[in-house]
């Protein structure tokens, strides 16, 4: 340790760095300006929002059904449309079950692939109006009567005492079957019983 009275040198402090608020405060202001310009030309840049339809109604039937109870083969290099699952070919990804696969087709990213947004169409009077109509011709098109109704139950009971004779006529015909091939057998033994005189008549 150095003496009171000795001349020694201190410790030098001087190689630490020394910042000028000011100038940093400047160099603040003038990033944030620059940031600010750069949104503004990137919003500027990317046009106008796009105009995306309201949803509307399916027109094609939802196949879940086709590949229920088959078997597939299915290796890591095929393409997606033939890996295991339900493959979308607007999103080309592959849902593995029906489940998720309707939840994807009905959901956002799938709506928006095709052009759609989330929001449904409000109805005028006049389209509900054109619905009712609609409807209603339908109705009168495929109207069922009480006639209708006995008219079918009385050709289904015919139907069901058709099957039934058929089947007694089956059931005669197996018996018949039956007893013939029985018939010979109990010949047979009575033949041997009276090649042996069991039961025959003998010669005197």
């Amino acid at each position: 340790m150095a003496q009171p009275g000795s001349n020694a040198v201190g410790v030098d402090n001087t190689f630490r760095r020394k910042f000028d608020r000011e100038e940093y405060l400047q160099r603040a202001r003038e990033r944030e300006e620059q940031e600010e310009e750069g949104r503004f030309k990137s919003s500027k840049s990317k046009g106008p929002p796009v105009q995306r339809k309201p949803l509307k109604h399916r027109d094609f039937e939802v196949d879940l059904e086709s590949r229920l109870g088959k078997t597939q083969v299915v290796t890591p290099i095929a393409p997606l449309s033939q890996q295991a699952g339900y493959f979308c070919s607007v999103c080309e990804c592959v849902v593995k079950d029906s489940a998720n696969y309707l939840d994807h087709i009905n959901g956002k990213k799938h709506q928006r692939a095709l052009g759609m947004s989330m929001r449904v169409e409000r109805a005028s009077l006049q389209q509900v109006q054109d619905r009712f109509e609609n409807l209603k011709k339908r109705k009168t098109e495929v109207s069922f009567t009480e006639k209708d109704l006995d008219d079918r139950i009385q050709k289904q009971e015919e139907e069901e005492e058709e099957r039934k004779r058929l089947r007694r006529e089956r059931k005669k015909e197996k018996k018949k079957e039956k007893a013939a091939e029985e018939e010979p057998e109990v010949d047979a033994d009575v033949a041997a019983m009276m090649g042996f005189g069991g039961f025959g008549s003998s010669k005197k």
